[in-house]
């Protein structure tokens, strides 16, 4: 069902590679929501992946961008506000990469230059991202910024690696760039923890197939779904949440709440 929630508003998502992808189907809802946008990922993404797909789908543009790297994001900034008429109302960023995971190095035997690469592609990108849109005033009054995190930035999950420290810098900065661009700009910045989604990056983490199962046991409400991580999103992106920032906010079925439910007692029961 469609409401017409973002009729008129401009964005960029970043983050879109395949249909697995949240950011995939954010776009997809945004575009059936009315809303207009830039899609963006880095080339080495784009080539993998089938985001010129989506951008027929959505009748998106297309604008390559390293996130990490700051001419690339000011191109980006510049162009969208070029192609969609207007400053920007809503940012995606959705974007996560550890390459220890990658490569089978566990917490305790990183390599660190791994480790500021992954920090920088997952978490330091956003703070890129909110300071390019800052710096160019490209931001509309009551615009809403979102990155997505997970709860490992508060609790101990082994195989997260060093995913878990990124994500908590990345909840970090929302906080502190939320204060700036909200008392200047009106603007609000939040992140979404979301359940484990079987998208690309997240089946890449190890033991993830058990893991789903048992949060899906853990939550009274089940895992979120990536589709329904898009609605919730769009209510985000929405005049209807204008008052809502600096907020980390769990979309996980109530798994962030749960110490213990009957489905997993009744398994570890003899």
């Amino acid at each position: 069902m469609n409401y017409n929630l973002l009729k008129g508003k401009r964005g960029i998502i970043f983050g879109a590679l395949d249909e697995q992808s949240i950011a995939w189907k954010v776009a997809e809802r945004v575009h059936e929501e009315g809303g207009e946008f830039v899609l963006t990922n880095a080339p080495i993404a784009m080539r993998m992946g089938e985001i010129k797909k989506l951008s027929i789908k959505t009748n998106s543009e297309i604008i390559p961008a390293d996130a990490t790297n700051l001419e690339d994001l000011q191109k980006l900034v510049e162009g969208s506000v070029s192609m969609l008429g207007g400053k920007i109302d809503f940012v995606l960023h959705s974007i996560g990469m550890s390459v220890n995971v990658r490569k089978g190095n566990s917490y305790t035997a990183q390599n660190y230059d791994f480790t500021q690469k992954g920090w920088d592609v997952s978490a330091l990108s956003f703070h890129k991202v909110c300071q390019t849109l800052h710096k160019n005033d490209a931001m509309n009054q009551w615009g809403s910024i979102l990155a997505l995190t997970y709860i490992a930035a508060q609790r101990t999950f082994p195989d997260y690696n060093d995913m878990a420290d990124n994500k908590a810098y990345l909840e970090s900065i929302a906080r502190s760039f939320g204060y700036f661009l909200g008392k200047e700009k009106n603007v609000r910045i939040n992140t979404i923890s979301q359940s484990p989604t079987p998208t690309t990056a997240g089946k890449g983490i190890k033991g993830f197939a058990g893991f789903l199962s048992y949060a899906e046991k853990m939550s009274p409400l089940g895992n979120a779904t990536g589709l329904e991580c898009a609605n919730y999103i769009v209510t985000l992106f929405s005049d209807l949440t204008k008052k809502v920032t600096m907020q980390n906010l769990y979309h996980d079925g109530g798994f962030s709440n749960s110490g213990v439910t009957d489905e997993v007692i009744e398994k570890f029961e003899d």
